[in-house]
């Protein structure tokens, strides 16, 4: 009889957000995952990108709204990058506003979800968010080179 050795690979979320309340409640949405997660918090653009020089995450959960570097532009980089456009962006936004959704997916964005501002609808978004693109979906595997 052969025994398998299975490995869970830790899976890693980059969040791009600049607002401590927001990332705290996305931190501890998370903190009940049945799978490894690692979460590396940006507080405005330039420090995401900054970031993703070392740093493949799984999945991208980015605000429009920052600073130092607009969100807008911080997907534009992104998906300008050979090395970084297949990392999934998931656009994690306040705004409802119809130029900013068809904005983020023509340059893009892999989702595009307005913030609500209930609690238990904010954490059940951040476990659909997590289910989907780091269960269910199949992520085409990043490259550091």
């Amino acid at each position: 009889m052969k025994t398998m050795n299975l490995t869970v690979r830790t899976k890693s979320v980059l969040l791009v957000e600049d607002n401590p309340g927001d990332a705290r409640l996305v931190r501890e949405a998370l903190k009940g995952s049945k799978e490894p997660l690692d979460l590396s918090i940006a507080s405005d653009g330039q420090e995401a990108l900054d970031m993703l020089n070392t740093l493949r995450p799984d999945i991208i959960l980015l605000d429009l709204n920052l600073p130092k570097i607009d969100g807008r532009d911080v997907l534009k980089t992104i998906k300008s990058d050979p090395k970084l456009k297949r990392i999934p962006v998931v656009v994690l936004s306040t705004s409802e506003s119809e130029t900013d959704i068809n904005d983020a997916y023509d340059a893009h964005a892999n989702s595009y979800i307005a913030k609500p501002l209930d609690f238990t609808q904010f954490t059940n978004i951040v476990h659909d968010i997590q289910r989907y693109w780091l269960g269910s979906c199949v992520i085409s595997p990043t490259r550091l080179n």
